[in-house]
């Protein structure tokens, strides 16, 4: 049974991740431990504490603050905006869920799939590393879709470089036997991981989420939400070196793992806050997904059509595209197939890990950027 002088600080953090900030399970506990350790002699050296762990940032200390005082000192925060229901906590870039509004008309259209919300905490097993994600991440930073950039650099191209050339001028007494040249960089191009953590994924999601966190890792840029009932941003916990602890950590951040699937309404809720929407524009856009929708085919067709406007790709990982000639069976995703640009396998991190460098060693032959212009 847990102290009742614990209450609060087990509270605190729950009010943390409601008001859209991150708190992890691993800080609570760093949280209570820290406390004891400085043997408080009034609240504010809980505070000082609860700064050190949690670190909120200069534009968020004074909700974090708010926060303190609701639960410690029993103040009442300020009121939601009007017409926001009161667990609806704002978009956050950093971990924070958005919950979603219940639909009204469900177009039922995948067996093995509900929208009703289900919130628990998932415990990833510490599995050994495995050969097919080490190799993929050997391989990621070569094989993965790059773009022209905007920046140039020296080395063979077509446009001059005046200030190379009036160096050598000045070391050659104004003699210049050759024009120096320059051309425009390459840069990997962003990638955006969406994965499905409803229930009908359960099985994979392991797996699942050890890919993103070696794709994470590989990438230069990459991005990644779940989506399920809820969406929610894990690309800051993934960067984590340590898998484990990286694992550990978006764990704490997702709330709805092994939920309900609204695939439609996770997406348009990413598409409505221009930060997220601009993670998709011009990405290689990777959706791990079996497309059981149970919110009705409109809203994920909606989605998926700008989302397909957006992004340079979109790969589609399904894991019962595993089954040999396996066609798609439920209306939302034979729907959205047009704004699919490939559907390909998804069933364990090898066959996902051979899907994505497969299909970007294939797309690198396309043409990526604007071509090298003379300058006038």
């Amino acid at each position: 049974m847990t102290p009742r002088a614990l209450d609060p600080f087990l509270a605190f953090p729950a009010e943390l991740r409601r008001i859209g900030l991150p708190a992890a399970p691993d800080q609570t506990r760093d949280f209570i431990a820290a406390t004891g350790l400085l043997g408080p002699r009034s609240i504010a050296d809980i505070r000082r504490a609860a700064h050190a762990i949690f670190g909120p940032g200069p534009d968020r200390r004074a909700a974090f603050d708010a926060a303190f005082d609701a639960v410690f000192l029993g103040r009442a925060l300020a009121s939601p905006s009007e017409g926001a229901p009161d667990d609806q906590p704002p978009a956050y870039d950093g971990g924070a869920v958005e919950l979603l509004a219940d639909p009204e008309d469900e177009d039922p259209s995948g067996a093995e799939a509900t929208s009703a919300e289900r919130l628990t905490i998932r415990a990833f097993a510490q599995a050994d590393p495995d050969a097919a994600l080490r190799a993929f991440r050997r391989a990621a930073p070569a094989a993965l879709p790059r773009r022209i950039s905007r920046r140039r650099g020296g080395g063979k191209g077509r446009l001059p470089d005046p200030a190379r050339a009036f160096r050598e001028m000045m070391r050659r007494d104004g003699e210049l036997t050759m024009l120096p040249t320059r051309r425009r960089r390459q840069r990997q191009r962003r990638i955006l991981l969406l994965l499905d953590v409803s229930g009908s994924m359960k099985a994979g999601t392991d797996g699942a989420m050890r890919f993103a966190h070696a794709l994470v890792q590989a990438g230069e840029r990459v991005e990644a939400f779940t989506l399920g009932t809820r969406l929610t941003r894990v690309t800051r916990a993934l960067r984590h070196r340590n898998r484990d602890q990286a694992l550990g950590l978006a764990s704490g951040l997702v709330a709805d793992w092994d939920g309900g699937t609204r695939l439609g309404d996770a997406l348009a809720s990413f598409l409505s806050v221009p930060r997220f929407a601009s993670f998709a524009r011009g990405a290689l856009v990777v959706i791990l997904s079996d497309g059981l929708e149970r919110g009705g085919p409109d809203s994920l067709v909606q989605a998926m059509e700008r989302l397909d406007g957006l992004a340079w790709q979109v790969l589609w990982l399904s894991p019962l595209a595993a089954e040999q000639g396996y066609r798609p069976q439920t209306d939302a995703l034979r729907a959205v197939l047009p704004h699919i640009d490939r559907f390909g396998d998804g069933r364990d991190p090898a066959a996902i890990a051979r899907e994505v460098l497969g299909f970007a060693r294939g797309a690198r032959g396309r043409p990526t950027g604007p071509p090298d212009m003379p300058m006038s």
